[in-house]
């Protein structure tokens, strides 16, 4: 009984600490890469060293602390997204765990973050709250990092290389956001002509996570409101959705065949949640905002020049 109390408490609290504090070493490395060529006036993956920033941090260990404007900014916006479902969970006694910041050696330095639901979701209104309260202050988070980032960035430097990893796309809240700035500044420059803060990049990768959860399957948060929505028209989308994005991922970026293959994975099918009671005028109207939020942040090219087409020539 004792040992299976310590596993539990292990689970429940040391796991999600101990993968926090990874997390923020990695995200901090990275973001110390991406410090270091904004500084510059270098897109943040000029070339592969930027890709594997350990060595060069090695030798660089002062620099580290300069990884912070990214690590924390990105690990706000993943922290208000999961304890937003956390918060909602508690709030319709759900049992779930704290949120797990998965690292990652590379790039973001993080592959995100989930928590596990552990217990029965009641209804659907409950379901409803469950899916949209994590990327809904997940993105007006992201949102207010985009806007900090965009007065921090500069021009990029006027011979800078090609990056050979290009955040891009600029989803309509980027378009949108840089309209505004402009009309204060009408010399800022596009987004992809920019030298990235780390604050605009952790704000960027944000909206990009935000708008994955929102994908309408599975038991992605996006799965969770069409769900609530209608049961009949999430099933009927689950089984289309992988093969869109199979289809997107030969014509605009390869890594949504890796998202379509995810969603056929037998444990991301919805769990049943009781259908007797109908889904709340309010819920409703959190639907639709939901579907707004995956507007505002979708690109079907994240990455340019990386659809499986590009990647084979």
């Amino acid at each position: 009984m004792r040992g299976i109390r310590l596993r539990s408490f292990f689970l429940q609290f040391c796991l999600p600490i101990l993968l926090l504090i990874l997390s923020l070493v990695t995200i901090t490395a990275n973001g110390a890469r991406y410090m270091h060529n904004f500084l510059r006036g270098l897109p943040p993956v000029a070339g592969d060293n930027d890709l594997w920033p350990w060595l060069w941090l090695s030798h660089h260990p002062r620099l580290f602390s300069s990884g912070f404007a990214f690590s924390l900014t990105l690990l706000a916006i993943l922290l208000v997204h999961e304890f937003g479902h956390y918060f909602a969970c508690r709030a319709h006694r759900i049992h779930c765990t704290l949120p797990f910041v998965i690292p990652a050696p590379t790039l973001s330095g993080t592959l995100g973050a989930v928590i596990r639901i552990q217990s029965f979701i009641p209804h659907r209104d409950a379901l409803m709250d469950v899916g949209i309260y994590g990327p809904l202050p997940g993105f007006i988070a992201s949102v207010a990092a985009v806007f900090v980032g965009f007065t921090l960035s500069t021009p990029l430097a006027p011979r800078a290389p090609l990056p050979i990893v290009e955040f891009g796309g600029e989803p309509l809240v980027i378009r949108f956001a840089h309209r505004f700035l402009a009309r204060g500044n009408p010399h800022l420059p596009a987004f992809n002509h920019l030298a990235l803060h780390p604050v605009l990049l952790a704000g960027w990768i944000g909206l990009f996570i935000t708008a994955l959860n929102l994908i309408p399957g599975g038991q992605l948060d996006g799965g969770h409101i069409l769900y609530a929505l209608s049961p009949r028209a999430h099933k009927l989308v689950t089984m289309l959705l992988p093969f869109v994005l199979l289809l997107a991922g030969v014509f605009y970026w390869a890594g949504w065949i890796l998202w379509g293959i995810f969603l056929l994975v037998p444990a991301m099918r919805h769990p049943r949640v009781p259908q007797h009671t109908q889904l709340t005028t309010a819920r409703a109207m959190l639907g639709a905002l939901g579907v707004l939020l995956f507007i505002l942040t979708f690109t079907p090219t994240p990455f340019h020049d990386n659809s499986l087409l590009d990647l084979l020539r």
